[in-house]
């Protein structure tokens, strides 16, 4: 009797097993469709946002923009021979048609920062474009100018910029644009930063929503809407907000290969994380490049300064300097720092998510987040900052999962705020997945090929992978019981709490043992939530807004052992560090040439109107004239255009003109001849001292 008991027992447990098995490969099912699910209405919202645009009006169906249009010679003179740019960047040209033929451009941009906007304003000026801003601080001098300009059409005004608010709070200017308008002066609309159009964009902003009036009042106007950072969701919403159903949309790829991207774990300890981005500009940047360290918030920005502080005399020392700079601080002081840092006078910016709107400094070679962006829109722009003019650049993102708490308190009330942030946050988790293609999957575009330049990509990373069912089971048991009592608990208090539990069941001889650091236990918490096991809820405070870790709609398959959990834990450090692989950073040492280019164009920048030194010689037309030493005006203005060879070729030349005689003997026997003909041991010597003057790199 009892034998067949027992063997009884054996089939049912048998086959109890079998049904967990099918039961969790079903759970397992369940998840993938509930992704799938999610996918599908995500596409088909878009689908029916699309049919809703096609049924009010058809974008304009266009056969080939890449032909040949009368438009092109004009388009390219004005690239070259005004701004000195050797080629336009894809979509330019097409984009090209409106402003090739433009009298007067009204372009609306942000409020701030006002000082970026005034010297864009002064840029365009010393290339002879009559440019001007209507702002709150504008003089009543320019003021009158502008506006008499408007009413009709006296002086010269090709480009106006303007604040959105105007158009709400300036009944004046509103009655001036349209005298502009009749008398057939207002050729093109343009709109900077047009996702702060939409609702569903990452920086929205009230006053653009206004903005939609000017296509109604001025129908027969050309409207142009520029963004760097738009989704299919927020492009849609621009078409209807900005009433331009029938627009024809340019849209350029998010892949900047010359930016390489890495994610570095983030010391508790906030000196750590300073010496490791002083090690890093150091070592990467000796050149004194410039950068930007971005903070989580006003106060953090402050602290992050201090820290630097403590590391400011070593970073003077090799002539790194640092300041701070946020929206609260005085203007006139927030103006000396960014000037600063504009005229490459001061290396470093560490600034929060305030500053970068605008600016417009093309060779900025490392942007650093000291602390998570709230979205991958809002750490693509930010991040994007860097290396504009083409050179390779790098971004760096420090990332704890501690951080998110008191990031995710911030954004819950925005339009898919939480959705937002825990995309960026799995972008820092993953270990494997090509930084990139985040970026691709977010905006909606096929994958290219990273090229390696990222740090998953450009080496791999020792991981090891934590069955972590057991401790998932914890957790959840934890926050059920507590729920069960109307208790909650911040995620550091939930940390604290499955440590004791797990240190005192470490005897049980049953209890899987547990060896997860702090920070490795916050990681898997996060998982959780991202994993839906878990979720985030908020409650304010009169001083505070506290994020709690709750039960997530997943959570009885992870208390049940159900749902398996793999925790993925980094080996050592990503990329040694604040360092890059081998081949990932390619900027070349700078010749002696290229650094009197440099100091040149600081001078000239200086002297004519304190316009930027990037508007005068940029790093790629240093690098350049460094390589190519053009000796006359003829060849300069091949490389450079017409309007900066005629106002700087003089003084570019005869920085050149001792480097190409000390590599050229022939040259240098001539001039030599030509001293001794006409006698001048006077002339002989200065052309000795010219001689002497120059300092040669290892290069040359």
């Amino acid at each position: 009797m009892e034998p067949d008991i027992e063997e009884e027992l054996l089939c049912v447990e048998a086959e109890l097993q079998d049904v967990q098995d099918q039961i969790r490969a079903l759970l397992d099912r369940q998840e993938k469709l509930y992704e799938r699910q999610s996918e599908l209405q995500t596409l088909l919202d878009g689908y029916k946002i699309s049919q809703s645009a096609e049924n009010k009006a058809a974008p304009v169906a266009v056969e080939d923009w890449s032909g040949s249009f009368e438009w092109d010679s004009r388009a390219d003179d004005t690239r070259f021979n005004i701004f000195g740019i050797s080629s336009f960047r894809a979509n330019q040209r097409e984009v090209a048609v409106r402003a090739s033929a433009t009298n007067f451009l009204l372009y609306f941009v942000m409020e701030s920062p006002l000082l970026m906007l005034f010297f864009q304003v002064m840029g365009l000026t010393a290339l002879g474009i009559p440019a001007y801003m209507l702002t709150s601080t504008t003089s009543k001098e320019d003021e009158k100018y502008i506006y008499k300009a408007l009413d009709k059409g006296e002086g010269a005004l090709t480009i106006l910029y303007v604040t959105p608010e105007k158009i709400s709070k300036s009944k004046r200017f509103m009655s001036k644009l349209e005298k502009c308008h009749h008398g057939g002066r207002l050729s093109l609309v343009a709109i900077d930063e047009a996702h702060c159009c939409s609702q569903w964009g990452h920086d929205f902003r009230p006053d653009y929503k206004n903005l939609g009036i000017l296509k109604i009042q001025f129908p027969n106007i050309p409207m142009i809407a520029l963004t760097a950072t738009a989704t299919y969701k927020v492009q849609t919403d621009l078409m209807e907000m900005l009433h331009i159903p029938k627009c024809v949309k340019f849209v350029s790829t998010v892949n900047r290969p010359n930016l390489f991207y890495k994610v570095l774990d983030k010391s508790s300890v906030g000196k750590v994380v300073i010496d490791e981005i002083a090690d890093y500009i150091r070592g990467s940047c000796s050149n004194n490049e410039s950068g930007i360290v971005y903070c989580f918030s006003r106060k953090e920005c402050e602290q992050v300064n201090e820290l630097l502080s403590l590391v400011a005399k070593e970073l003077r020392d090799r002539g790194i300097s640092a300041d701070y700079y946020h929206a609260d601080m005085d203007v006139v002081a927030r103006g000396k720092v960014h000037l600063r840092w504009s005229k490459n006078k001061l290396q470093v910016i560490v600034g929060t998510v305030a500053f970068g709107m605008g600016i417009n400094k093309p060779d900025v070679r490392f942007v650093i987040h000291h602390s998570l962006s709230k979205s991958m829109e809002t750490y693509y722009q930010e991040s994007g900052r860097a290396g504009r003019d083409g050179l390779p650049s790098e971004c760096i993102l420090y990332f704890r999962p501690g951080d998110i708490p008191r990031q995710s308190s911030m954004v819950f009330y925005e339009n898919c705020g939480l959705q937002n942030l825990y995309d960026i946050v799995r972008y820092c988790q993953s270990n494997r997945k090509c930084r990139r293609s985040a970026f691709f999957q977010h905006f909606g575009e096929a994958m290219q090929d990273c090229n390696g330049m990222c740090d998953n990509c450009a080496y791999g990373t020792e991981i090891k992978e934590v069955d972590a069912t057991y401790h998932a089971k914890i957790i959840a048991s934890l926050l059920h019981d507590m729920q069960s009592n109307d208790q909650r608990a911040t995620m550091l208090q939930l940390v604290d709490r499955f440590r004791a539990k797990i240190k005192a069941s470490a005897g049980a001889s049953n209890t899987p043992a547990s060896d997860l650091k702090k920070e490795e236990v916050e990681q898997l918490i996060i998982l959780l939530i991202l994993d839906r096991v878990l979720k985030e809820e908020f409650q304010h405070t009169a001083y505070a807004t506290n994020a709690y870790v709750t039960l997530g709609p997943l959570w009885k398959q992870a208390l049940q052992g159900k749902k398996a959990v793999k925790l993925e834990i980094t080996i050592g450090q990503r990329g040694n560090k604040g360092g890059s692989p081998k081949g990932a950073n390619k900027r070349t040492r700078t010749s002696g040439l290229e650094t009197k280019l440099d100091e040149l164009r600081i001078e000239l920048s200086s002297s004519h109107g304190g316009i930027f030194p990037h508007a005068v010689l940029s790093m790629q037309q240093i690098n350049m004239l460094g390589h190519q030493k053009p000796t006359s005006i003829e060849e300069l203005e091949k490389l450079i255009g017409k309007v900066k060879a005629e106002k700087y070729g003089n003084r570019i030349i005869e920085i050149i003109q001792p480097y190409v005689t000390l590599e050229n003997p022939d040259v240098m026997e001539q001039d030599l001849r030509k001293a001794s003909e006409n006698g001048g041991n006077k002339r002989l010597k200065k052309k000795d001292k010219n001689l002497v003057y120059v300092e040669s790199s290892e290069d040359e």
